[in-house]
């Protein structure tokens, strides 16, 4: 099931169909989703209790309550499916992924796709497909959906967390916990890090700077020094990746066209760029403003999903997270969606927590798992301020990771009770060393 829901990964990042137009003909993605669901009932299937579930679920409602309500209901029918379609796979992630084992996988799958949809990118823009922007020649990805340079930068940005648990997996982790996965029967979350995947990774981390780099996003630019720099704080080496970093900032940035050093140096000063850069930016700030004014007048339900150009009456979308929850969802949706993160935090502090009660155990891949969610949960917000992510796969999606890492590391603890009693009182009072 695991290489199903990587196959429909794919579909629904690179999309095909949207590529070669007969495929589009075929409808490809509706009968790979068709066949998906009857495979999934096939399959062993386990419901993992968790509240985020009842949390999507009453933002889904939420959703379709202000659809039904918006004066612009045919304008939001689109985006109201689309997010439908995402909810059914996360419904298809948390029922058949179970172990740590097919979660790896299924997250190296994840990479995997971005992978290959990049390569496509890059080459497309190589051969001369690109979008003529702000002046200049801008990088987009090969889809239509998500492809518009700054959501393909944004997408690419938010899974670069996800290469650390990778990274993390090495092979002084699977020493520490070898006993305790072998004798608790989670033997699946050990293996050998190799240089390649290590190599994989780098080139992955790279590829995907050059990418974001190329589409001229600023805002994604912005998050990947966020990202960058956070990771060199928290680095045991980071004095030393520090000088290295310093040095190879002036080589990165020689190495970029004249558009692009002219495009990014607007980040810190808007005057060096065009005027349509400059209104570009204050387009960002005035997203919130216009969505408290929408708010205001429809405050319970806002003007609809995907009714923002049609109610305010401009070309372009929020490009403002939070205006966009406010202007097009009122009141209900901002509840709906404060309550979702709010379980996130909840399962995020329910892992750490279990990590502090138990410090015989390593900082595995789980653990690892569980901060990648974290510091993506913390750029979808910070990316908020600049684009408008509300109806985004990612919020659903990294969801299912964490559901299913607090899962995976509460059955590991039931395990390790189960095998204590097993072992009686003398187990207990070594405090566990043999687990």
């Amino acid at each position: 099931m695991i290489w199903v829901l990587i196959g429909y990964m794919f579909l629904f990042i690179h999309r095909p169909f949207e590529i070669w137009p007969t495929l589009g003909d075929l409808h490809v993605e509706r009968i790979y989703m068709i066949g998906a669901l009857l495979f999934a009932a096939a399959c062993p299937k386990r419901w993992i209790p968790n509240w985020q579930h009842l949390a999507y679920v009453v933002f889904a409602l939420t959703t379709m309550i202000c659809w039904f309500c918006s004066p612009w209901m045919e304008y939001g029918e689109e985006t109201v499916e689309n997010f439908l379609k995402i909810l059914v796979f996360y419904v298809l992630v948390v029922l058949t992924v179970h172990d740590a084992k097919s979660l790896r996988l299924l997250l190296l799958g994840f990479l995997a796709v971005m992978t290959i949809y990049m390569l496509h990118s890059l080459r497309e823009y190589l051969g001369g497909r690109y979008a003529y922007r702000m002046g200049f020649a801008r990088m987009i990805g090969v889809d239509k959906a998500m492809g518009d340079p700054n959501t393909f930068a944004a997408s690419i940005l938010y899974t670069l967390p996800f290469v650390v648990p990778f990274w993390k997996l090495g092979k002084r982790d699977e020493s520490k916990t070898m006993s305790a996965e072998s004798k608790t029967n989670d033997s699946s979350l050990i293996t050998h890090h190799s240089l390649l995947m290590r190599g994989f990774l780098a080139g992955y981390v790279s590829l995907s700077v050059i990418c974001i780099g190329l589409t001229g996003s600023r805002s994604a630019f912005v998050g990947l020094l966020l990202w960058g720099t956070i990771m060199l704080a928290r680095s045991r080496w980071r004095w030393g990746l520090a000088v290295v970093a310093v040095g190879c900032i002036p080589v990165l940035w020689g190495a970029l066209p004249d558009s692009l050093q002219n495009r990014f140096e607007t980040i810190i000063n808007p005057e060096v760029g065009p005027a349509n850069a400059r209104e570009s930016a204050q387009n960002r700030l005035e997203g919130l403003e216009i969505g408290l004014n929408l708010w205001s007048q429809y405050p319970a339900t806002g003007c609809g999903p995907g009714a923002w150009k049609i109610a305010t009456g401009r070309k372009i979308e929020s490009h403002n997270l939070f205006g966009q929850l406010l202007g097009e969802t009122g009141t209900l949706g901002a509840v709906a969606f404060a309550g979702i993160l709010q379980c996130f935090w909840m399962n995020l502090w329910g892992i750490w927590r279990l990590y502090r009660q138990h410090p015989e155990w390593s900082r595995d891949f789980l653990f690892h798992v569980s901060g990648a969610v974290a510091m993506a949960l913390f750029l979808l917000l910070f990316e908020g301020n600049f684009g408008h992510n509300l109806f985004r796969y990612s919020w659903l999606w990294y969801g299912g990771f964490l559901i299913i890492t607090r899962h995976c590391i509460e059955q590991r603890l039931q395990n390790v009770e189960a095998y204590s009693l097993d072992r009686g009182p003398a187990f207990t009072r070594l405090g566990h060393e043999t687990a």
